[in-house]
């Protein structure tokens, strides 16, 4: 099993007094939702960016020390939940305070990149520069990420994969060739960095709910990756995979199988509990998750998927509405929190159950403190870490290393998808 460690990096830190002074009652942070894209950068502090920034470095760099095989990178923008920008940047430096632990990106969103090319050289840097650490997670970027780049997205699906196509050759096909494709042209790709990792570093792929994202990782044989959802949800996602990549002609098991989990330890579950409701500052009480408008444009998803997401409230990760909705998490298994014991047992279920090789753990979010973060992470990898590790082998669940899975089905263009009822 690969076990991952992943913190949002969110601006934790902001003058609520002073914002409350400016906007009064119109306060975008007393609006869930508002806070992605509309919450001026005025109360952006650069000093304390600048403390949080390495203080997350701190993180991977004990998280490595505790025994984790991953540390998880990813991307977002306009938005204070989180202060990665750029994924690459974050991997990068992950990669130079760290010495063991895979880079695992989920990750780049494609369809942001106007230049693929360019993509493929800085991760293949990255993946040179980490001794062959990088794990190249591809996504397709939120609704909102659309907006804050100014991409069209009714484009978002079809620069997604033929910038993921571009990518995958200028990774594995000498140069110098042309591209002519619908949505990038290049005269020339030929480029030099080429990643250490042979046919090229594997890829991920996350996502909540798009039925078509799932279809088409499943084509590729690349492991997707759950984001935060519920245990029946989860078992849906992994029955439409298997019977994809049937069709494609092999058998999916736990390596092409994810699970992005929030879930907090700490010695009482006292304070497990208060830290754990960081999670939904991130997602409501703060920062918000996006006005269903922003977070599914028009053309950005077909008729089936965003008739999911409205039913769903936006996702498993989706917003806060109060103590009870925090119950409803705990209730469920879509936030986890308690003492190592409680933890293990409750991660031990999502294991028989979902039968996943990736685990990642959302350990530290929102307003926790540096010593509160190091301790949650130190502790997880002292007291629940070793018992995940045997349960997984228990349960054979095996990793894509361990398993020795194809980095992909093929390497070409991507295969057209069914037809999505």
């Amino acid at each position: 099993m690969l076990l991952s460690y992943f913190t949002e990096q969110p601006m934790s830190t902001y003058p609520q007094d002073e914002a409350l002074r400016i906007h009064g009652d119109d306060h975008p942070a007393r609006k869930p939702g508002d806070t992605v894209l509309l919450f001026s950068n005025r109360f952006f502090d650069p000093v304390e960016g600048s403390r949080l920034y390495r203080a997350r470095l701190e993180h991977y760099r004990v998280a490595e020390q505790v025994g984790f095989d991953a540390v998880m990178t990813n991307e977002h923008h306009t938005a204070p939940f989180s202060m990665q920008a750029r994924c690459n940047i974050t991997s990068a430096f992950a990669a130079a305070v760290t010495e063991r632990v895979k880079i695992l990106q989920l990750g780049n969103p494609l369809p942001l990149w106007d230049n693929p090319v360019q993509l493929a050289e800085e991760t293949a840097m990255i993946d040179m520069l980490s001794g062959g650490r990088l794990i190249a997670g591809i996504v397709r970027g939120g609704g909102t990420e659309q907006l804050a780049n100014n991409a069209n997205p009714a484009f978002n699906r079809e620069r997604f994969q033929e910038a993921h196509d571009l990518m995958i050759k200028a990774w594995t096909v000498p140069g110098p060739w042309r591209w002519e494709g619908v949505h990038y042209d290049f005269r020339v790709v030929n480029p030099w960095a080429v990643p250490l990792q042979k046919p090229h570093p594997r890829i991920f792929v996350p996502g909540v709910i798009s039925k078509e994202t799932v279809e088409w990782a499943a084509r590729h044989a690349y492991p997707y990756v759950a984001l935060g959802t519920a245990i029946e949800d989860t078992l849906k996602i992994w029955q439409f995979y298997d019977q994809v990549s049937a069709e494609a002609g092999y058998e999916a098991g736990p390596e092409h199988r994810g699970y992005l989990m929030r879930c907090c330890v700490a010695e009482t579950e006292a304070d497990a509990l208060r830290h754990a409701r960081q999670y939904l500052w991130m997602a409501g009480e703060f920062t918000g998750v996006a006005r269903p408008t922003w977070a599914n444009p028009t053309g950005y998803s077909s008729w089936e998927s965003r008739r999911s997401r409205e039913l769903s409230g936006g996702g498993s990760l989706g917003g806060y509405k109060g103590e009870e909705d925090f119950k409803k998490h705990l209730e469920r298994g879509t936030i986890i929190a308690g003492t190592p014991d409680q933890v293990k047992a409750r991660i031990f279920e999502w294991l028989e159950r979902t039968r996943p090789g990736i685990m990642i753990l959302w350990a530290s979010d929102g307003r926790m403190t540096q010593e509160e973060s190091l301790a949650s992470i130190r502790l997880m990898g002292t007291e629940v870490l070793p018992a995940l590790r045997k349960k997984g082998d228990e349960l054979g669940l095996r990793s894509p290393f361990e398993a020795n899975a194809p980095v992909s089905l093929a390497v070409g263009p991507s295969p057209k998808p069914a037809s999505v009822s």
